[in-house]
C-alpha cells in the first residue's frame, strides 16, 4: 500500500495547469508557487490508487504530490447555507472538507443519485423530463471527473456537493430537484454500502485467486514430507501439501465472513432522509432494486447513523491480514539460510544496500507490517463509534480513511502476495535429508506402544527416555538397535523399524483431514469440486 499526497486548488485554476503541476519533481516545493500562485499546504494523506480519480492518469510515485490550496476562496455555496447569515470560516471550511477523501466515493454516489433521480420520475415526484436530464448530467459528470476536466476543489466541502454543483452548471434549476426526499446522510451510507459490495466482490475474488494458487502448491508437493511445528520447534514429519492445504482452508474462511458480511451490507438505506424518512412518496424499494440491493432499511434511525458494516468489513480484513502475516512468518524463517527450507524467486526478493550477499523477504515483511495498519483501522473506526448518540453525527466522515486504506491495503497484499508465493519452492532434497535424521518420529514410537496395549501414558514415558538416550549417544531414532530398544520395553520387535520412516509415519495416519498422502489428495478433490 503505498501513499501519495493529492493536489487540489480552486476552480479558476484550470485543470490544464493543475495536470501541469503534478508532472512537477519530487520535493521542488518552490515550484509550486511560480506554477499555481497559491500557497503550498499538506493537509491529508490519501491511499494510493492505480488510477487518479480526479485526472484520469496514472498516479506518481511516493511523495510527488502535494495537496495545493488556493488562497483565493470561490465562496461557493454550501449545501446546508440557506439558514446561516454569514458564510462559513474558511479555515473551518478547509478543516471539515473531506472532498480530498470521499472523492474516492464519486462513482457510487452518481450510481446512487442515478438511481433516486429515476424512481423520483417513476413517483411523479419530479417530471419524467427533469428525471431523464438529471440522469444524462449525472452520467456527464462521471465523465468530466474520469477524463480530469472536473477537478474537485475543497470549497466544494464533499463530493456530494462537487457532483451536485457541477449538475446545476450542466442542467440549470432542475438539478435542484435531485436531493428531494434525500439528505446527505442515506446518500453517503448508500454509497458506503456500495463501495463496500464492490470490495467484498474484489477482495473474495483475490482470495479466490490465493485458493487456486495453494492448490497448485499442494498438488505439486502432496507427497513431499516436510517438518509440522508446533512452538516453532520440529514436531512431526506432514505432507507439505498438507501445509499448503491449511492456507487454503483458513483463506476459505475468509472468504466465507466476506459472503456473509455482504449479505447485510447489500440492503438499502436510501429513503431513510436525514434520519426520519420523508414526507414525500419514495418508493425505497424501487431504488433498491435499480442499485441491485436484495432489500430495504426495516428502521431509519439504525440505516443511517451507524457504521457497524465498516467496522465488520475491517475486522474481516484484519482476520485475512492476520493470515497473511502468519503465512508471512513461515515464509521469511523458511527461506532464512538457518532453514533453508523454502526458496523465493528473484522477482519478489530485495538485496542491500552495503551487504552485496543478502536476499531479503521483503514483500513478506511488508505484509506482515502492514497487517498492524489494518488492525489500526480497526480500532480507529471502534474508538470512532464508541460514544456517540444516535442518530447521525459527523464523526462519521471519518469513517471513510480507514475503510478506504484498509480495503487498499488488503488487496493489494493479497495480490502480490499470491503472486510471490506463486513463485517459490520447496527444496524437497534438504527436506527429505532433514525429515529422516530427525527426533520428530518420536510420536510414531509412543503410538507403535499403545497398538501394543500399552497405556498412553506409560508409552510416552518410554518415549521420552528413548529420545533422552538418542541424544546422550548422538545418535537418531532409525539408527537405535533393536537390543537397545527393548531394553526400554520388551514390547519392541523388528516392525518399529517399520514405522521410524518420514513417509511410514505421514501414510499411517488414519483420522479424516490428516496429513497422509491419501488424505490431502482427498482434501485437495474436495477442493476443487467446491470451486
Amino acid at each position: 500500500m503505498l501513499y501519495f499526497v493529492e493536489f487540489f486548488a480552486c476552480s479558476k485554476l484550470s485543470s490544464a495547469t493543475i495536470k501541469s503541476a503534478l508532472s512537477t519533481k519530487e520535493g521542488r516545493r518552490e515550484a509550486c508557487p511560480p506554477i499555481l500562485n497559491c500557497q503550498l499546504s499538506i493537509i491529508n494523506y490519501v491511499p494510493y490508487l492505480p488510477e487518479n480519480i480526479f485526472t484520469g492518469h496514472s498516479a506518481p510515485p511516493i511523495h510527488q504530490r502535494y495537496v495545493i490550496m488556493s488562497d483565493q476562496s470561490n465562496q461557493k455555496e454550501l449545501l446546508w447555507q440557506s439558514r446561516f447569515s454569514e458564510p462559513f470560516d474558511r479555515e473551518a471550511l478547509k478543516f471539515s472538507s473531506s472532498v480530498h477523501v470521499d472523492g474516492l466515493l464519486y462513482r457510487e454516489d452518481i450510481q446512487g443519485s442515478v438511481a433516486h433521480a429515476t424512481m423520483l420520475g417513476e413517483q411523479g415526484i419530479i417530471s419524467t423530463a427533469e428525471s431523464e436530464q438529471i440522469v444524462a448530467g449525472l452520467k456527464a459528470v462521471e465523465k468530466e471527473i474520469e477524463s480530469g476536466a472536473l477537478v474537485p476543489v475543497w470549497e466544494d466541502e464533499d463530493i456530494h456537493t462537487v457532483i451536485e454543483n457541477r449538475l446545476k452548471e450542466l442542467i440549470g434549476p432542475a438539478a435542484g430537484k435531485l436531493h428531494s426526499g434525500r439528505s446527505r446522510n442515506d446518500q453517503v451510507a448508500t454509497d458506503t454500502r456500495l463501495y463496500l459490495r464492490r470490495n467484498i466482490d474484489r477482495i473474495s475474488s483475490l482470495l479466490k485467486e490465493m485458493q487456486s494458487t495453494l492448490l497448485d502448491k499442494a498438488e505439486r508437493y502432496t507427497h513431499t514430507i516436510m517438518f509440522g511445528y508446533t512452538h516453532l520447534q520440529r514436531a512431526q514429519p506432514i505432507s507439505a501439501g498438507h501445509y499448503y492445504m491449511a492456507w487454503h482452508s483458513m483463506f476459505g474462511r475468509d472468504r466465507e465472513r466476506l459472503a456473509d458480511l455482504r449479505k447485510r451490507a447489500n440492503i438499502s438505506p436510501l429513503g431513510a432522509a436525514a434520519f426520519a424518512g420523508s414526507t414525500l412518496p419514495l418508493d425505497p424499494v424501487r431504488s433498491a432494486e435499480l442499485l441491485e440491493f436484495d432489500g430495504v432499511f426495516t428502521n431509519s434511525i439504525d440505516a443511517v447513523s451507524d457504521r457497524d458494516l465498516v467496522i465488520e468489513f475491517v475486522s474481516a480484513c484484519s482476520m485475512i491480514m492476520m493470515h497473511l502475516s502468519r503465512f508471512s512468518e513461515d515464509v521469511i524463517l523458511w527461506s532464512s539460510a538457518e532453514f533453508n527450507y523454502l526458496s523465493i524467486s528473484d522477482a519478489f526478493a530485495t538485496g542491500s544496500s552495503i551487504m552485496p550477499q543478502k536476499k531479503n523477504a521483503d514483500i513478506a515483511e511488508l505484509v506482515r507490517g502492514k497487517t498492524g495498519r489494518v488492525y489500526g483501522n480497526l480500532m480507529n473506526l471502534l474508538t470512532i463509534m464508541k460514544g456517540l448518540p444516535l442518530s447521525y453525527n459527523r464523526d462519521m466522515q471519518e469513517d471513510k480513511p480507514p475503510l478506504f486504506d484498509t480495503a487498499e491495503t488488503t488487496a493489494t497484499c493479497l495480490s502480490v502476495f499470491r503472486r510471490m508465493i506463486e513463485k517459490t519452492w520447496l527444496n524437497e532434497e534438504r527436506l527429505a535429508r532433514l525429515t529422516a535424521e530427525d527426533l520428530s518420529l518420536a510420536t510414531e514410537i509412543a503410538e507403535y506402544l499403545v497398538k501394543k496395549q500399552i497405556p498412553f501414558r506409560d508409552a510416552h514415558r518410554i518415549t521420552g527416555k528413548i529420545v533422552a538416550y538418542a541424544i546422550a549417544e548422538g545418535k537418531t531414532l532409525p539408527t537405535i538397535s533393536l537390543e537397545e530398544y527393548r531394553t526400554f520395553s520388551e514390547a519392541f520387535d523388528e516392525t518399529i523399524f517399520d514405522d521410524l520412516k518420514p513417509d511410514a509415519s505421514v501414510n499411517s495416519k488414519k483420522t479424516a483431514g490428516s496429513c497422509s498422502f491419501k488424505s490431502v489428495e482427498e482434501q485437495i478433490a474436495r477442493a476443487k469440486a467446491a470451486r
